[in-house]
């Protein structure tokens, strides 16, 4: 039986030092630090990395007690195209994968920027408004071999 991309990765507390280097990146960052710029929620990076882990293969903690993937978009939408910030904010999850101390596994590491890459565009799949994004979507997950 594969590894899933969480279990390669580290488990649980690797997405949590991962979403907290990622985050540290991007209000580092002066294109990036702008979607910060009005407030973040004060458990951010705990339910980033929740958000991350079960979409790579971990437990569902994410949609079990924080959402669907309808809430996440929502979150994400209706601030209009940002290609730059996105680029940036995919070169700050580059770096953060060191910061963060994940495995320096090449597979491993281009899957994460191939799944990151995909799920910086899903977020911004909405720009005009977040009124635009439908109900009751699944938690969009990635395997070995990209989008389940």
């Amino acid at each position: 039986m594969t590894q899933t991309i969480y279990e390669a990765a580290g488990g649980r507390q690797a997405f949590v030092n991962l979403a907290r280097a990622w985050h540290a990146r991007c209000l580092a960052d002066p294109v990036v630090s702008h979607a910060f710029s009005h407030g973040y929620h004060p458990q951010h990076t705990e339910r980033l990395a929740a958000y991350w882990a079960e979409a790579l293969g971990g437990p569902a903690d994410y949609t079990g007690s924080l959402g669907d993937e309808s809430r996440v978009v929502r979150m994400h939408s209706g601030n209009g195209e940002h290609q730059e910030m996105d680029e940036r904010a995919q070169a700050c999850f580059a770096l953060a994968l060191d910061d963060a101390g994940l495995p320096g596994d090449a597979r491993l590491r281009a899957t994460l920027k191939a799944y990151f890459r995909w799920a910086t565009e899903a977020m911004a799949a909405y720009p005009r408004s977040a009124d635009d994004v439908p109900g009751a979507l699944p938690l969009a997950r990635w395997s070995w071999e990209g989008p389940v």
